[in-house]
């Protein structure tokens, strides 16, 4: 894919425009199907052919992004083909991955060293713990953070799979709730014009209930297995003092939140236009400081420090490849969904909007949720964000209450599968090689049915 870019981009020049302005009215559904293919290769392979998809998920994912691009650029130029990949990559990819790296980097620059004792108070604290910073540095920043410990702290239990799955359904999703810095479909709701404070507000309360809840349920459930336990093996992990190392990467998390808060507040007009898309400068101002910060990290960290968490750049190699694709890919089914009533997805449409053409935030929260748990949730937010209007500034005006049903279902119901978040399936790895025998993927979608859907059921009579 990377090689086609060079030839697209020189034959650019007579449509530079174009794909900004793609009619979706016009376009098929069959231009979706790379797009769901990339999908569902991501839901099916790690399930069917994980072997395959471990060394392979890059060429996959470029087979599905060429079997889009190549016909396109037959149908509709390669101009207009060059434009609409410049367009995902730097007005949408470049953005998204440049956070998520300074995140990882940053994160995976500071560790917590020591053993602790798992009892229900401590992982109950760990837990909430993790939640409260997986706003500010990323539910994966949050997850790869706190795992270890925890797993190292639970490494005597013979009860101990019930803690890695409120793991991921706290600190790996729900924890990322309040700010666009904690979950990546938040980040895209930020690249489009969502306000970071609207974020804050809106989803406080949301988050705020049904953390409560589910700490409340973790306390009673491992209080139950602690006391069935009786008494403990005997702990596989030397007692040491618990300590924090790479404290030099705090300042620069502080740093990471004011780079993207400076691309929101600091707004001097000027932008560049590269091949029909507008780059504007606060936002190349925030990807290079956080290029910067990233660096510094890597520069200031004592390879001890990253060699204890384990640190290593597949997560982020991983990400970058199937979401270069997923950007690719997604565009003409944007075009399709902001074609509304005109488009082929004008079912859908009817679906989330009642007769009166005003939309159905309870069918968007239940829409945005169950595909975010199937799929993946950024881009799932992202579609639904482009069928309810597209428009920031009437997003979080008179239809509020749509983009919190669109923004509280896809961060919540990623907990609900394996394959719903990134950080999902990080923590079901890190688990399984410290000897935890994790449910399949059905036995997590039993634990998760059984405990979070009747919660989403609560949530959404309460709030559409």
């Amino acid at each position: 894919m990377n090689r086609l870019l060079p030839a697209f981009v020189l034959l650019a020049v007579p449509a530079l425009a174009q794909a900004a302005t793609l009619d979706g009215a016009s376009l098929s559904l069959a231009w979706g199907l790379p797009f769901a293919g990339i999908l569902l290769s991501i839901a099916l392979f790690p399930i069917f052919a994980p072997g395959v998809w471990h060394h392979h998920f890059g060429k996959i994912t470029a087979g599905w992004t060429a079997l889009f691009l190549l016909p396109f650029a037959v149908s509709f130029g390669a101009g207009t083909s060059a434009a609409l990949v410049v367009h995902a990559l730097l007005a949408e990819f470049i953005p998204f991955v440049v956070l998520l790296f300074a995140l990882y980097t940053v994160s995976g620059g500071i560790l917590v060293w020591g053993n602790l004792h798992g009892s229900p108070a401590l992982n109950t604290g760990l837990l909430a713990l993790g939640t409260l910073l997986a706003s500010v540095m990323g539910t994966t920043g949050a997850a790869m953070l706190l795992i270890r410990p925890l797993l190292k702290a639970n490494d005597n239990r013979r009860h101990n799979v019930h803690v890695v799955v409120f793991f991921i359904f706290l600190v790996a999703n729900i924890g990322g709730g309040l700010t666009p810095l904690g979950d990546p479909p938040l980040f895209l709701g930020f690249l489009k014009g969502v306000d970071f404070f609207w974020t804050l507000k809106a989803m406080a309360l949301p988050v705020l209930l049904l953390v409560s809840v589910l700490l409340a349920l973790f306390y009673a459930l491992d209080s139950h297995y602690f006391r069935k336990e009786g008494v403990l093996p005997r702990d596989r992990t030397p007692d040491s003092a618990v300590k924090l190392y790479g404290l030099r990467n705090v300042p620069l998390l502080l740093a990471i939140i004011g780079a993207v808060l400076l691309s929101g507040f600091w707004q001097p007009g000027i932008s560049f236009d590269v091949l029909g898309t507008p780059v504007a400068l606060q936002n190349l101002v925030r990807d290079g400081l956080l290029l910067l910060i990233a660096a510094v990290s890597l520069r200031i960290t004592p390879a001890q420090v990253r060699a204890g968490n384990e640190f290593n750049w597949a997560p982020m190699l991983e990400v970058g490849k199937l979401f270069a694709g997923i950007f690719i890919t997604i565009a003409p089914v944007i075009a399709i969904l902001q074609a509304g009533q005109q488009g082929q997805l004008a079912s859908l449409v009817r679906l989330v909007t009642g007769s009166d053409g005003t939309p159905v935030n309870g069918m968007y929260f239940w829409m945005t949720g169950l595909l975010s748990a199937f799929l993946d949730n950024a881009p799932t937010y992202l579609v639904f964000f482009n069928l309810a209007s597209g428009d920031a500034a009437q997003l979080m005006g008179p239809q509020a209450g749509t983009l919190l049903a669109i923004s509280m279902g896809a961060v919540f119901m990623g907990a609900l599968s394996y394959i719903g978040n990134a950080p999902n399936f990080m923590v079901k790895a890190i688990a399984e090689q410290r000897g935890i025998a994790m449910p399949s993927f059905f036995g997590y979608l039993l634990w998760s049915s059984s405990i979070l859907l009747p919660l989403f059921l609560l949530l959404g009579w309460m709030f559409f």
